[in-house]
């Protein structure tokens, strides 16, 4: 058997998707979907039929909603499904029943049963529709089965309404059928349909004569029948092709295809949404939904693209906005960014009217964009009579204002002014560049429609004063023609051009200035102090940058949300606001204001997710009444979410490490502490014990000598002690900044003479002084500086040899005095010198014989420099040793 090759391999995507499906470990539950035509082929009887078979095999199945329409068969399957009752809502003076969501969680069954996917629910449900509920049971581990009709999939709601004439509003997005487990199609005959209809088994015997009549003829059933087959066909083939890909059986399956949707302003913008849809599907290729902004356009316009962009993105689909003039340049560019192939494009109303500022956007692709398949959408019925249905490329021109047409009369009237008096020295062709610099003038200000507008007046006034006969607009010299023909040619061409740049410099100071306030945000964010600090950064850079009130939730150590910053405003958060931003920590979705989850909310909330946890909560609420941002406003806002995520978990990590650092700080020190004290505290107690014990065990046996011996060996390890406790408590006085230096004048030589006296035993080392004149006198506390200088001589002794030397030296510079006490012992390794301040850190190489517990010397840098001073230690400059240098404030 040969080795599989590259072209041969399993595709890595699917064998994990085929992993996954059969070690299903993230705990979410399985959906089910039975799927038919049109109602009334056995959905719901067929849902039933199967879940009865689970609960007698001994899964704990819960009927949490099932519409029954009162069909006895239906209702006999029941018996035995314990039944969730509903929950009762008032709405607009009506009682309404809805899928109680909160009693199916509480109750946690194996298998849920939800009829009629594509519900909406009433105002004041957690979800606006049915599928979010179920989509919150799937999360919660629990098995759904549920039932949708083909008319309901958002991406063929075009198609169901062409062939039917009816139009569904409740919607399913195609997603929701893609990300279920199995789908299973309950099929049955249009015939048989129909029999059932005029049975009463579907509808009363008044509605049933209607439908037949109306949605449910021969024909729409035929054709729903087909749309309901393939779509399961679909579904299986996409299983199959997985199925061959995660194991190689049939070669590589191309995947390389992507569609680019060219989105209009206009009504048809989300019917080429649902079209780029099912195209993708049958190609089985990834798609984008893309508008290419020019300019401004008006409310409307822009709502209608905001709603196809959603409706895309529902639909499983990614969405872009271009901003750019040439429309056929940036979607070619674009496209090749993108590797699409293939382009879908409106049709256009008309191909060509005012050809240099509207053309046909479609017939340019068809003629510039080669390297791509480009696919016209047929016109969607009725265009023809609207002429706002048709998909068409926005431009600048536009109806003027009363602003453009004071410019063109101001600039007209200032053109013919300056060209009258010239006129008698200058030639007829040379006055028209007043008149086209003032075109240019009104473009750059005013824009193309203005624009051409100047160019019109400016060529009835040159040609009424400047050409011959003059005061009419009559023309008679072919010279005369020339020049008024050109100079209208070459005023519209610059005027267009003009406005153009303008347009472009328009696109390009605003995306400089999105670009700006991100950058902005960043270097912000990257100086906060905290997370409290961070979060009014937040709510402080979305009010100033979009308007809108802004504030930020964090949970608190019992799991609770709390306000920490931004502004409530005047209505402050109620109790739907604070549900819908705990469903969104929660559940990591956003929710609020203008999502289908507790839309009743005045906030939108987002949520702030780190690497691996839950960080805060987002809300935005603005003032007008549009029901949701538009897609530009939401896009910064998700990008402002992603960069205060990143900051704050890299805050949390930081908090993390610092605490981690302090806790393996403490426990080192911990150990210090008690391998000090249990050898430098049991050392000295022993020695004083058995000395104690000696005398008065032995007492009379000891000669004078001998006890006066016994009792200086006492005195010397009782000192020891005492300094060692001493250091301990300075420490401690200084780590809570009790100690208050009383800082005066202090001779250098009599302080380091009493602090070498109360070392107590009698040291083998002599001292040395070389006092400099002017280093005599330090400022400082007599009492601190005697307890540094007994540390630093105490150390001194310790390690340099017996019958040395240990020098004292005083220098003076820069309005202090440095105090060096050098010893001839192994001294410090340069690598090591500044660590010997550290608490309890000792120098490996030096001899452990010594006794010592490292925190002398660290009790000497915190009272000199509580003093005001610093210590460093050094080489000496000739010789082994150790220099350790204080530097004091001279008085």
């Amino acid at each position: 058997m040969s080795s599989p090759t590259s072209d041969q391999r399993p595709n890595p995507d699917a064998l994990l998707e085929a992993t996954r499906e059969a070690h299903d470990e993230s705990g979410r539950g399985r959906l089910k979907i039975f799927l038919g035509a049109a109602p009334g082929v056995g959905k719901t009887y067929e849902m039933l039929t199967e879940a009865a078979a689970l609960a007698r095999s001994g899964v704990r199945v819960l009927a949490g909603l099932v519409e029954t329409h009162g069909r006895r068969e239906t209702e006999a399957l029941l018996r035995g499904i314990p039944l969730v009752p509903r929950r009762r809502l008032r709405y607009r003076g009506r009682h309404f029943e809805e899928l109680d969501l909160d009693a199916v969680l509480r109750a946690a069954p194996d298998l849920a049963l939800i009829d009629e996917l594509a519900h909406s629910n009433i105002p004041g449900s957690r979800h606006e529709k049915r599928w979010q509920d179920i989509e919150e049971l799937l999360n919660a581990g629990i098995d759904v089965f549920t039932t949708l009709n083909i008319q309901h999939l958002a991406s063929l709601n075009d198609v169901v309404a062409q062939i039917s004439r009816v139009r569904v509003r409740e919607t399913v997005p195609d997603s929701v059928l893609e990300a279920a487990d199995s789908i299973e199609i309950v099929d049955l005959p249009p015939d048989e349909l129909i029999q059932r209809l005029h049975e009463g088994k579907v509808y009363v015997p008044d509605q049933a004569a209607r439908a037949v009549e109306h949605f449910f003829s021969r024909g729409n059933l035929a054709a729903l029948r087909e749309i309901a087959l393939r779509a399961a066909a679909e579904r299986v083939d996409a299983d199959v092709r997985n199925h061959l890909r995660a194991r190689a059986e049939a070669g590589i399956w191309p995947t390389q295809e992507r569609l680019l949707v060219v989105v209009g302003e206009g009504p048809a913008a989300e019917s080429m949404v649902r079209l780029g849809k099912r195209l993708a599907e049958r190609r089985q290729a990834s798609w984008i939904a893309a508008h290419v902004r020019r300019g401004t356009a008006a409310a409307e316009q822009a709502k209608g693209v905001d709603d196809a962009l959603r409706l895309a993105e529902s639909l499983g689909g990614e969405v872009a906005t271009i901003s750019g003039v040439d429309l056929v340049a940036e979607i070619k560019a674009f496209a090749r960014n993108q590797n699409v192939t293939e382009i879908l494009v409106g049709r256009s109303q008309r191909p060509l009217r005012w050809f240099a500022f509207r053309r046909s956007l479609a017939g340019t692709l068809l003629r510039e964009a080669n390297e791509f398949t480009v696919t016209l959408a047929p016109r969607p019925e009725g265009a023809s009579a609207k002429r706002g249905a048709v998909m068409r490329k926005p431009t600048s021109v536009r109806w003027l204002d009363a602003a453009d047409i004071g410019w063109v009369a101001a600039t007209s009237a200032v053109s013919a002014a300056l060209a009258w008096p010239l006129s008698l020295v200058v030639d007829t062709g040379s006055l028209s560049l007043i008149f086209v610099c003032s075109v240019l003038l009104v473009a750059v200000r005013r824009g193309i429609g203005a624009a051409v507008a100047a160019s019109l007046v400016c060529f009835l006034i040159f040609n009424f004063l400047f050409t011959d006969p003059r005061l009419t607009l009559t023309v008679y010299s072919t010279h005369d023609i020339l020049t008024l023909v050109f100079f209208l040619i070459v005023s519209l061409i610059a005027g267009s051009q003009a406005a153009r740049i303008r347009t472009q410099m328009t696109l390009i100071r605003t995306a400089s200035e999105r670009h700006a306030r991100l950058y902005d945000f960043s270097r912000r964010i990257a100086g906060a102090v905290g997370p409290v600090d961070l979060a009014w950064t937040i709510t402080e850079y979305l009010e100033t940058a979009l308007g809108l009130q802004s504030l930020v939730l964090y949970p608190d150590a019992d799991g609770r949300l709390a306000h920490v910053a931004g502004d409530g405003g005047s209505e402050g958060l109620v109790d739907v606001d604070y549900i819908a931003a705990r469903w969104v920590y929660e559940h990591n979705m956003p929710a609020g204001r203008g999502t289908g989850t507790l839309p009743r909310s005045r906030w939108f909330f987002v949520p702030l997710r780190g690497s691996d946890e839950m960080l805060a909560v987002v809300g935005v609420a603005w003032t007008d009444r549009k029901q949701r941002l538009d897609v530009e406003e939401q896009r910064l806002l998700f990008a402002v979410r992603d960069q205060a995520a990143v900051a704050l978990g890299r805050s949390r990590l930081a908090a993390e490490i610092e605490s981690a650092q302090f806790a393996q700080e403490t426990a080192r020190l911990r150990a210090a502490l008690l391998s000090s004290v249990s050898h430098d505290l049991r050392t000295p107690l022993s020695s004083i014990i058995g000395s104690t014990a000696l005398l008065r065990d032995r007492f009379d046996q000891l000669d004078a000598e001998e006890r006066l011996e016994l009792l200086d060996g006492t005195i010397d390890e009782a000192t020891r002690l005492d300094r060692f406790v001493q250091n301990l408590l300075d420490m401690t006085r200084v780590g809570y900044g009790a100690l208050m230096p009383e800082l005066k004048p202090c001779p250098i030589r009599p302080e380091v003479e009493a602090a070498w006296l109360s070392l107590g035993a009698p040291v083998s080392q002599n001292l040395k002084f070389d006092i400099a004149y002017n280093a005599r006198v330090v400022l400082a506390d007599a009492t601190l500086l005697r307890r540094v200088l007994a540390n630093l001589l105490d150390n001194a002794a310790k390690y340099a040899p017996a019958a040395s030397e240990i020098v004292i030296e005083t220098r003076a510079a820069d309005d202090e005095v440095t105090i060096a006490i050098c010893d001839p012992g192994p001294g410090i390794p340069a690598a090591e010198q500044s660590r010997v301040f550290d608490m309890f850190y000792r120098v490996e190489q030096a001899d452990r014989s010594a006794p010592g517990t490292g925190l002398g010397l660290a009790i000497c840098k915190e009272l000199t420099e509580i003093m005001g001073g610093h210590i460093r230690a050094v080489s000496p400059a000739v010789g082994p040793g150790t220099r350790i240098e204080v530097s004091l404030p001279s008085p």
